[in-house]
């Protein structure tokens, strides 16, 4: 197997916009599940976490696996997948997509 078919795992900080964290949940939870159900992601479901900053700003972080780098590519072709993120987008003052990976000794 190679590099192109790992999987790619990312972390995503979603940086809100005032009074949306509702309606920004809604969208996010059911994020993986249509990246999933279109193929585009490893079995393992994203992680979820919220955060505030001291000034009461709030974002988001999402953790999952692309199935491969292809995928990526392909997600950002494909109709149901930009319907899922144009919402999203919306709703955030910033955005960081990160590909991570685990620090070896």
């Amino acid at each position: 197997m190679n590099a192109s078919d790992q999987p790619v795992e990312v972390l995503c900080r979603y940086r809100l916009k005032p009074e949306v964290d509702h309606q920004f949940k809604q969208l996010l939870s059911a994020h993986w599940k249509k990246l999933h159900d279109l193929g585009f992601t490893t079995d393992e479901p994203a992680r979820l976490t919220q955060a505030r900053d001291q000034a009461g700003n709030v974002a988001y972080f999402e953790s999952f696996s692309w199935k491969n780098i292809d995928a990526i590519q392909t997600a950002h072709e494909t109709p149901e997948v930009m319907m899922a993120w144009e919402p999203m987008g919306a709703l955030c003052d910033d955005m960081e997509f990160w590909h991570v990976q685990p620090i070896e000794d």
